[in-house]
């Protein structure tokens, strides 16, 4: 990019409002203060009328902001993303049934764990790819159950399409959508158990994760009973049918108030600005502006090659170049976390190093609640990072 002064050797003027560019917690919305939340369901039991009122209204926000359709089910589960789809792999996984778990990053890999070592699938189906891949999932056959993450998290590849799953597939979907969803339309007709938590694109607190589920994943659920004991914290069934409690604002265990206060502060932020719409178009317009400076940047490349793959949320990027090549593999570990370091120690960007199991990388979020000016001020100090770690 023109915008750029390339080989920076002064450090540069401006700086970044908000230096958070973090993949999670990601950073709070725009005119974020904790005076912005209400306090009211705060002390009170999450049983109380009130309590359980918030938490139905952060459902029903849900709902309307990623458009949701009304026979699907919507509930808040404990423990983050990864609580939500392990009671849906734990409690919708059947053995008898052929499976395939799609995984090109670190969080896929770990629902490929669970199946072969925790539920043992004994008809199962594992596809992987390297980091910046995704592997063919036109082969999966339709009558299998498929569990997919739609946007890795630590890789920044994401699915182009649903164009591999057929209306009306015999097998069921399960949808770990954590990295993707408000940022990227989700396709609801093919989904059946999708699956996401608070803190990534809406900048909220942790610990919480959301279960959305199709008729198609609610008659699986009340039909089959899993040979395997399901913890507490995964049981969503009362008697032979779905516990209808939890997804009107029953929780299956104690959710915190306050972080529920704060997710419904920044859903309702994301409905004055122009909901889904808006949300999506924020993040493909900070993702840009990433893309056009690694393609302009000569000693950088995005994680993924393809353009129709790269996320518009945690974009990756890694080093080329013939300096960088000529180190050796702890000295090229070292260069990211070098860069970060340093700007970190300015106040510039927080927590923008790749994750630690990917090759080493820079991963800057660009999602909705990260401002434009912010991401185009951070970069040239990037540059400059860069130009003083090469010349020690």
């Amino acid at each position: 990019m023109t915008d750029y002064v390339r080989g920076l050797q002064h450090e540069p003027t401006l700086k970044p409002e908000r230096p958070f560019f973090s993949s999670g917690p990601t950073a709070k919305f725009p005119g974020w203060s904790l005076d912005k939340l209400k306090t009211e369901s705060l002390g009170r039991s999450h049983r109380s009328a009130l309590g359980k009122a918030r938490l139905k209204y952060a459902i029903d926000l849900s709902r309307e902001l990623l458009g949701i359709p009304d026979d699907y089910l919507v509930g808040i589960m404990p423990a983050s993303d990864t609580g939500a789809i392990e009671a849906a792999m734990w409690s919708m996984l059947d053995p008898a049934r052929p499976v395939t778990v799609a995984a090109w990053e670190s969080f896929g890999n770990v629902w490929i764990q669970d199946a072969v070592k925790q539920l043992k699938l004994p008809n199962l189906q594992v596809m992987t790819a390297d980091y910046g891949e995704i592997p063919d999932l036109t082969t999966i056959p339709q009558r299998n159950d498929v569990v997919f993450t739609w946007n890795g998290t630590t890789s920044g590849a994401m699915i182009p399409n649903t164009d591999w799953l057929e209306p009306g597939r015999e097998g069921i979907t399960i949808n770990d959508a954590t990295s993707a969803i408000f940022a990227q339309e989700m396709d609801w007709a093919k989904l059946d158990a999708t699956t996401y938590s608070w803190q990534k694109v809406m900048g909220s607190e942790a610990q919480h994760g959301m279960l959305i589920l199709s008729p198609k994943a609610v008659e699986r659920i009340e039909s089959y009973d899993p040979a395997w004991p399901l913890p507490k914290l995964f049981r969503m069934k009362k008697g032979n049918k779905i516990n209808a409690g939890i997804f009107a604002g029953e929780t299956i265990n104690t959710p915190s108030m306050l972080a529920t206060e704060d997710y419904i502060a920044a859903l309702e932020w994301a409905k004055s600005i122009g909901g889904r719409k808006a949300l999506v178009e924020r993040a493909n317009a900070n993702s840009k502006i990433v893309k056009d400076w690694i393609e302009a940047t000569p000693w950088l490349r995005n994680m993924v090659a393809d353009p129709a793959k790269q996320t518009n949320t945690g974009v990756c990027m890694v080093f080329q170049g013939e300096w960088y090549d000529s180190l050796s593999a702890d000295e090229q570990a070292a260069v990211p976390k070098k860069i970060v370091k340093l700007l970190e120690e300015r106040n510039i960007g927080y927590d923008f190093n790749g994750y630690r199991d990917a090759p080493p990388s820079l991963r800057i979020w660009c999602g909705s609640t990260v401002e434009q000016e912010d991401i185009k001020r951070l970069l040239p100090w990037i540059e400059w990072a860069y130009e003083k770690v090469k010349n020690g």
